[in-house]
């Protein structure tokens, strides 16, 4: 997409948090490549300056090496920011199950941190990463805003947090505050590695060295695969949209929906291996089917969406085949 059809003032200085992590330094990437300065805020638990490297020698981009958890970063931070994009966060159910204390701290309390470092400091927009997760248990697909179920995990609890605090801060302090709900985003700089890992880096990985991925489940889960650029576009469009958007969630994803057994196969296929996956017992925590209904975004933020899950994978398993800290073990 072509991020310089979106207009700021031209002197905007936007601080990303989470920025050397996968879905922050694509966010990077497309702010300043539309000519506007960025702020990183990132303490390197799950980023990596690797991510970042290509931007440390503009002289419009600054990184911060901080915590979220710290009040004071925060602070610190936000001095002179006008949009902030907070992605800093810790993913993933399962892990979330084991160790619920560490997502509250970091999750809920850095985020409450962020907005309130952003209310003193007069920031425009506070534009945050929640998560389809938010939705539990509901059955019904699509999934709609305003519908949602039983929370299944630490993980998703700190999202829903994260919302109504969003709602909150606006409502209360009148900090523009909007949420994106999250459904399962890929592309590049997603990290392969590791047990948390998400699914389609880890796949393709492991089919490049010829070991055979696991699927939980009977591979019929579904998924609204999600491709970065898809993310980037409702950031930004989120940073424009009108106040009367503002202290709501929003549903960010293509709307299609993929079985991730299909998934398998066609990275399988791409990539020219044809092993069987090996299956495992569903994980607790895991949300069954999963499919958004975007029309709230596209009516209130403009959202397009316009990246298909068969455009993105294409671009990803290229990416990923000529990155060679994932081609070599």
């Amino acid at each position: 997409m072509d991020y310089h059809d979106l207009k700021f003032p031209e002197d905007s200085v936007f601080l990303i948090t989470g920025g050397a992590g996968f879905i922050g330094s694509n966010l990077c990437e497309a702010v300043l490549g539309m000519g506007y300065s960025v702020r990183c805020l990132d303490n390197l638990s799950n980023g990596f300056l690797k991510n970042i490297e290509p931007f440390l020698q503009n002289p419009k981009f600054l990184f911060i090496e901080g915590d979220i958890t710290d009040f004071k970063t925060c602070l610190q931070a936000t001095e002179g920011i006008d949009y902030v994009l907070h992605q800093a966060a810790w993913g993933s159910v399962p892990r979330s199950i084991e160790i619920p204390l560490f997502y509250e701290q970091n999750n809920v309390m850095g985020t409450l941190n962020m907005m309130e470092a952003s209310k003193q400091n007069k920031v425009k927009k506070f534009v945050y990463a929640s998560s389809s997760s938010v939705y539990g248990d509901e059955p019904n697909l699509p999934k709609k805003e305003g519908r949602e179920g039983n929370l299944l995990s630490p993980y998703a609890l700190t999202k829903r947090t994260n919302e109504e605090y969003g709602k909150l801060y606006y409502s209360l302090y009148g900090l523009e505050t909007y949420g994106l709900r999250y459904f399962n985003v890929f592309g590049k700089r997603q990290n392969p590695n590791g047990a948390y890992a998400a699914v389609i880096p880890k796949w393709i990985k492991m089919l490049l060295h010829d070991e055979v991925p696991v699927i939980y489940g009977d591979g019929r889960q579904s998924r609204d695969f999600t491709y970065i650029e898809n993310v980037v576009e409702a950031n930004l469009k989120a940073c424009l949209a009108s106040k009367d958007a503002a202290g709501q969630a929003y549903n960010i994803a293509h709307g299609g929906r993929e079985f991730l057994i299909d998934i398998y196969w066609t990275l399988a296929k791409a990539i020219g291996k044809t092993m069987q996956p090996k299956f495992a017992q569903e994980r607790v925590g895991d949300i069954k089917h999963s499919n958004a209904d975007i029309s709230k975004a596209q009516e209130l933020l403009g959202y397009e969406g316009k990246w298909s899950f068969e455009m993105g994978i294409r671009e990803a398993i290229a990416w990923y085949i000529a990155d060679d800290s994932v081609v070599r073990k």
